[in-house]
Order: C-alpha cells, then sequence, then structure tokens
C-alpha cells in the first residue's frame, strides 16, 4: 500500500525515470545519458548521477532496446528503425508531388524534418541540412536549412500564411530570434529562395491524420537524388556521418 501511495505522488517524468532505471538494471551494460538529454530538466552544470557500480561495463554499441540497425544503413533504415514518426514528411513529400513541384523539392520535403524525428527538435531546419548535405544536391540541403527561418514569416505571393498553430503554440507576442530574422533576410534574395519556401508551403498542410503514405512511394526518387555511401550510412567519412551514427547508437558512452 505504502508503495502505491508513492508511486500515485510520482509525477510524470518521474515515473518516466523509474521505469527507465528499472528496464536499465535488466540490460547487460550501463547507460549514461548525455547532458542533452537531460538539460533543462536537471542543472546541465551539476554531474550526472551515475549508476551503482555493479561490475557491469558501459554500453558502447548497439543498445538491446533499440532494433538493430543493418551493417551497410540506407537512409530508408533510418527511417523505419531510427526515426520517430515520420507520416508529416511522407505527406508533405507526396503533396509536393501533387503540386507539381520537382523530385528535388519532393526528396527536400522528405527530409527537412528528420532531426525532429530522428536527432533533436531546436534548430532542426539547420541540423536536418547538416545530416544530408553530403548527400544530396547543394539545393536541396540549403532548402531545409533556410526552411528553419522562412516558416515564421508569410509570402502571400504563394498562400503562405504564419501559421495559426504557431500562436497556439508560442504566444502572439512570439518574436523570432535575431540570428533567424537575419537568416530570413539573407534567403529572401537568394537564388533558391522559392525552393525552401515550397517546403513551407507543403509542410503546413501535412499532418492529416486520416491519410497514410508509404516510404516506398519514394523509393525512385531517393534513388536518384540521394546518393548513398558504399560503406553505409553513418559509416563513410563524410562530415555528418558521426551524426547517423549518434542516431544509430544513441547510448554509446564514448
Amino acid at each position: 500500500m505504502a508503495a502505491g501511495r508513492i508511486i500515485a505522488r510520482m509525477n510524470t517524468l518521474e515515473r518516466a525515470e523509474a521505469a527507465e532505471r528499472a528496464m536499465m538494471e535488466e540490460l547487460d551494460r550501463v547507460v549514461v545519458k548525455s547532458v542533452i538529454y537531460t538539460s533543462g530538466e536537471r542543472d546541465p552544470r551539476q554531474p550526472l548521477e551515475r549508476p551503482p557500480d555493479t561490475g557491469k561495463r558501459y554500453m558502447m554499441g548497439h543498445d538491446p532496446r533499440l532494433p538493430r540497425m543493418p551493417a551497410k544503413p540506407t537512409v530508408m533504415d533510418y527511417f523505419n528503425l531510427r526515426f520517430g514518426p515520420t507520416q508529416h514528411l511522407m505527406q508533405s513529400a507526396r503533396l509536393a508531388q501533387k503540386n507539381g513541384a520537382s523530385e528535388k523539392i519532393v526528396l527536400a520535403c522528405l527530409l527537412h524534418d528528420i532531426a525532429t524525428t530522428g536527432f533533436i527538435r531546436g534548430d532542426h531546419g539547420y541540423w536536418s541540412a547538416q545530416l544530408v548535405e553530403p548527400y544530396v544536391d547543394p539545393e536541396v540541403s540549403w532548402a531545409i536549412r533556410y526552411h528553419q527561418a522562412l516558416r515564421f514569416f508569410p509570402d502571400e505571393s504563394v498562400g503562405y500564411s504564419y501559421p495559426q498553430s504557431y500562436i497556439k503554440l508560442f504566444g502572439e507576442d512570439y518574436v523570432p530570434e535575431p540570428y533567424i530574422q537575419r537568416d530570413y533576410q539573407y534567403a529572401r534574395d537568394h537564388k533558391w529562395y522559392m525552393s525552401s519556401r515550397l517546403i513551407c508551403v507543403n509542410d503546413l498542410y501535412a499532418f492529416d491524420q486520416n491519410v497514410r503514405v508509404e516510404l516506398e512511394e519514394f523509393t525512385d526518387v531517393i534513388g536518384r537524388h540521394f546518393k548513398q555511401p558504399e560503406e553505409g550510412l553513418g559509416f563513410d567519412a563524410s562530415p555528418s556521418a558521426h551524426m547517423w551514427r549518434t542516431m544509430m547508437w544513441p547510448t554509446k558512452y564514448l
């Protein structure tokens, strides 16, 4: 009974942490989270609480709580085995197709939020662009990068208004940070402005809970426009390979 009262008094975060600790105790490896996982929920300047030393070794590879990645993973493997819900991305790509966009823009729509689904939310446009930059046409990565800023500014010439959802999420008085305003001004006068703006246009209306899109619809587009490394995505020597490995082994100690 006492244990039940203790659990009842736990908040959602505490219950999640308790369940996670229980799962970790069942592993034959010790998992220590990076600071970015917990910053905000705790003061990142303080030392992380270490699990008790039970003689276990620390996690340095595949986490058995996750599906194992193939030896030479492709971007489609990451979609299937590491990314969170991706219907929004695929709906966006399909909408771009229906609107007559080029295959490069379709691919940009498919990839524009992969940082959110697999890596980190903050500044996700910049992170998504950096993830794919070595593997796609420069226009594609540029468009993904600058949709981060453009989405906060309307362009009535293409029917893009400031999203009502942002008012609900951030408040009517939200003003984008100066670096976002700077990048908007830069992108507004760039030759690829419309490529990035088309991501915003096909992004805003791609949240239909009643629509189901399959990744295989874009196999040919990916094959033609995403340069899959022979070694596998994460094992090549590109500037972003380590980011893909982080998604592959998110609990690796070092």
